[in-house]
């Protein structure tokens, strides 16, 4: 397989000399073809040939969701500590160039894989499986077919969110395609969406239902995940960057056709409501449901819940996850539960693979409700002014905080996700190898402390580390002992579908009903939050707000950005709702973590000062396409 690959990559890069980087054109009748697809052993191997190209989605190196916006920050000497560069926080620190584009996933470079590389290699499979004549039955070659569908779906998606307009391409170009022919045009916006549902569409029905055999075929792909895939596409269409966005009005090719429609549809958030509708349906009757924590450890009430919260991450394959992520990355010292993982054990502080880089602004931390489930700043009785002062946990904390252990009076009375996602100073961090919830470990964070600050490296630059992301068996011990329990990162899991029809559906109406509350309150209540009619009318300075359709945008919003933080939703949902230019352009603050007193670490530090323009919205494609390619259009701005 992996010679065919470098036969079939050679071609592409004989051509792409005359032509497009990214144009990958594959000759008739090409031997090596032909014996991948001689037998069902064979058809197979080019099946998981086309699963191999999803991007790692818990990988800071190739994700860039995870630091490349404002949710999580990593020290300033990054680059020099981990010995290479992670393009995500250049993207985050306004470093994106035209040149040589940061995670390049057109082209393939920068930290990016090329996708349409990727879709080449979907095509040959569909091209080629009926060539298959020995021991590959007529059901398991539909499943496989339907299989290389959705992923091409994907591919074509994850291009889109990134590029906007992409070229289409749904037949490879023979070796015989002449220059016109290789100089192909990016399509319409919408155009894209309808061949991506076309292909969904498609593939749907021959999908399993779901996994049977989960020891060998976990994270292969399922009705349920390709319906979700699907609602996922139509929302991102029908969100405001993509759905009559004037700032794209004047990206025309040299046809003299608008890559993008100027007027805005309300029509497509009908369509994605039925969509999310139609894949909440088709996965509830399947068995996915909300996760629980269903541990046999002896625990409080308080850290059950906890544990719900995070297990709906990071619990392998529960009944949450519609598809996940099974490429998961375990290079030396950078996979993501080493990146999130607290110093708490004095032993651990000479161990390289605890990183703790990974680290939640301070915005992050303030996002999240209070316990009344309204935003802190709206609180009646939460007191919004005084957060930075400080106050000592007491009893009514004891499965929170430390009792005892004065912290910020940020960190009291908030809700259970704010505790169960985050660390901070004071805070109990449940796990690594201490499962009484009455003896746990806490995170100490000032200067001198444990989990403080040891030198130039493996440290929170913000006071805060991301709990969420880290099995709570995960062991980190003496020496360079690091046991990770691994988990598929996910695509798409259930609360996100249910935010998502939500969303569509407050959009698609003229203003909220039932069916809007009721699926945003099925997430809070899992959250142990009253919903959202009842916590507005009893405990916000707004009681009003979410009878409103601009009100409950926002209370959707805040929802998706609570609810999924740390999965890598918060930097699509802010571009695909137009947020961005407000939220990553200002101040990154963390603790003040070089102090030993409390009322000295805690004042806010600004750490970095973000710029952000409208051109951000949309990967720039790298100028030496353009300049090989005339057909190609550049991007708004760049």
């Amino acid at each position: 397989m992996k010679k065919l690959n470098r036969i079939l990559l050679l071609f592409v890069v004989v051509l792409l000399g005359n032509a497009c980087d990214f144009l990958d054109i594959i000759p008739d009748n090409v031997v090596t073809v032909d014996s991948a697809f001689e037998d069902r052993i064979g058809a197979e191997k080019f099946l998981f040939t086309c699963y191999s190209y999803l991007p790692y989605s818990d990988n800071i190196f190739e994700n860039p969701s995870l630091l490349g916006g404002d949710e999580t920050w990593i020290y300033d000497n990054y680059r020099v500590n981990l010995g290479t560069d992670v393009y995500s926080v250049d993207i985050a620190r306004g470093l994106q160039n035209v040149q040589s584009p940061l995670l390049n996933y057109w082209d393939g470079i920068n930290g990016g894989n090329s996708l349409f590389i990727a879709i080449r290699d979907c095509n040959i499979f569909l091209d080629n499986i009926d060539k298959v004549n020995s021991g590959l039955e007529e059901l398991s070659k539909k499943r496989m077919i339907a299989e290389v569908k959705v992923l091409k779906a994907y591919y074509n998606f994850y291009l889109m969110r990134m590029y906007g307009p992409i070229p289409i391409v749904k037949e490879n170009l023979p070796i015989s395609s002449t220059t016109e022919q290789v100089n192909v045009y990016r399509e319409p916006f919408d155009d894209g969406i309808s061949y991506i549902c076309e292909l969904i569409d498609e593939a749907a029905n021959d999908l399993p239902n779901a996994i049977m055999n989960e020891a060998d075929e976990l994270g292969r792909l399922t009705k349920p995940a390709a319906l979700a895939l699907k609602a996922k596409v139509l929302v991102m269409a029908a969100s405001p960057l993509f759905n009559g966005n004037t700032d794209f009005s004047g990206l025309v090719d040299n046809r003299g056709i608008n890559l993008f429609s100027s007027g805005y549809d309300e029509l497509k958030w009908k369509e994605a409501a039925d969509a999310c509708k139609e894949a909440i349906d088709e996965a509830i009757s399947v068995g996915h449901k909300l996760y629980t924590f269903n541990g046999i450890r002896q625990i409080s009430d308080s850290t059950h819940n906890k544990l719900t919260i995070r297990g709906s991450v990071n619990d392998r394959w529960n009944s949450e996850l519609i598809w996940g992520n099974f490429k998961v990355y375990t290079g030396a010292y950078f996979g993501i539960q080493k990146l999130c993982f607290p110093r708490v054990d004095i032993t651990t502080w000479e161990n390289l693979n605890i990183q703790n880089a990974m680290a939640p602004s301070l915005r992050i931390a303030e996002q999240f409700y209070s316990k009344n489930g309204v935003p802190i700043e709206e609180d009646i009785s939460w007191d919004y002014n005084k957060r930075y002062e400080l106050r000592k946990a007491e009893s009514d904390h004891k499965y929170y905080i430390r009792e005892g252990y004065t912290t910020a009076n940020l960190h009291f009375d908030r809700e259970l996700r704010f505790y169960a996602d985050l660390g901070f100073d004071g805070s109990l961090f449940y796990g690594n190898s201490k499962y009484d919830d009455t003896d746990t470990w806490t995170i100490e964070a000032k200067k001198g402390q444990v989990s403080s600050q040891q030198g130039i490296k493996a440290f929170s630059a913000t006071g805060y580390w991301d709990k969420k992301l880290i099995n709570y068996e995960t062991v980190a011990g003496s020496g360079q002992s690091f046991t990770s329990n691994r988990y598929a990162f996910p695509i798409i899991r259930l609360a996100d579908l249910y935010l998502m029809y939500a969303e569509a559906l407050n959009e698609s109406k003229s203003a909220p009903d039932a069916e809007v509350y009721e699926y945003i309150d099925e997430v809070r209540n899992r959250a142990k939050l009253p919903g959202v009619v009842e916590s507005w009318q009893q405990h916000s300075t707004q009681p009003s707000k979410p009878t409103t359709k601009d009100g409950m945008r926002e209370i959707i919003h805040q929802e998706r950005l609570i609810e999924l933080c740390f999965e890598g939703s918060r930097f699509w949902d802010l571009r695909r709702w137009k947020k961005a230019i407000d939220y990553n352009n200002g101040f990154i603050y963390g603790w003040t973590i070089d102090r030993e007193k409390a009322e000295e670490y805690y004042i806010p530090a600004v750490l970095f000062k973000q710029e952000f323009a409208t051109k951000d919205y949309l990967w720039p494609i790298r100028q030496s396409n353009l300049t090989v390619n005339g057909n190609l259009v550049q991007n708004p701005g760049w």
